[in-house]
């Protein structure tokens, strides 16, 4: 149900005035490597509204699931006058550490009724979260609901306060039938508004681009190292080797890696 609510609170922002950018992750096959991107379809009002943008992108095999340059891409959102950024991930519960290190507000997405409560209390996905919405509360399912809303209320005592001292809350909501979005979106408000009167909001932003300054830092490294003539002539050998249990594998990585920095050491004397 997420991009039915992405498309469902949207129009409410996109009606509001404001401009919104979604940026959707979709997954890709580890066999095939290829993404549908079939995202934009799901939100059929949004994809047609002048005030939104939509972008599927594909993971792509980076990490937890979300495209590699999705935070330059949400900067260059700002940079184009879009005051709402909504990064959809790909939803397996992997990707948190990287959603949480680029937005200011993380939103987790339950349904009631599917055997999932459980599931969602034990991953650690809900300590990153700042506020949980349950989807699909309408019809019969507003009982399950509001039980799961409890259940999750209840779990999120047991976490230790959040550092933005801001106490996550649990709002069910239906996108199909329009009801308690603007509860939803209030709570979003209400955490901004929160954050940026103790400074935390401030604090998170300068620490998101601490965190993503190593991150670029460890890729370029990484393919760096991968692309180099000769590791790329060295690999096969070293790793024939260990499959042959010849060398083990902290043995062959020590030697990749000097073989690395005798290179860079050649290259600086020239």
């Amino acid at each position: 149900g997420k991009s039915t609510l992405i498309d469902a609170l949207g129009m409410d922002i996109v009606q509001d005035g404001k401009r919104l950018a979604v940026l959707a992750i979709d997954p890709s096959s580890s066999i095939t490597k290829g993404s549908i991107l079939g995202d934009k379809t799901r939100m059929e009002q949004l994809s047609v509204h002048p005030n939104a943008f939509i972008r599927p992108s594909p993971s792509a095999g980076s990490l937890g699931g979300v495209a590699r340059k999705t935070r330059e891409t949400i900067v260059l959102c700002e940079a184009a006058g879009f005051e709402v950024i909504f990064v959809e991930t790909v939803g397996v519960g992997q990707s948190e550490t990287a959603v949480h290190s680029m937005v200011d507000f993380f939103l987790l997405i339950q349904l009631a009724g599917t055997g999932d409560e459980l599931q969602g209390i034990k991953r650690g996905i809900m300590e990153m979260a700042d506020g949980i919405a349950i989807n699909k509360a309408d019809g019969s399912n507003i009982d399950k609901a509001n039980i799961a809303k409890s259940h999750f209320t209840n779990a999120l005592h047991l976490f230790p306060m959040p550092q933005s001292g801001w106490a996550p809350k649990v709002q069910t909501c239906s996108a199909y039938e329009h009801i308690d979005l603007d509860k939803l979106w209030q709570m979003v408000l209400d955490y901004i508004a929160f954050t940026k009167k103790n400074g935390y909001f401030q604090e998170k932003r300068l620490n998101q681009s601490k965190y993503w300054m190593y991150e670029t830092i460890e890729q370029y490294l990484k393919n760096n190292f991968y692309n180099n003539p000769t590791i790329e002539n060295m690999l096969q050998k070293v790793e024939n080797d260990l499959l042959h249990n010849k060398v083990t594998p902290f043995v062959a990585a020590t030697k990749l890696l000097d073989t690395y920095k005798n290179v860079l050491i050649n290259q600086s004397k020239k």
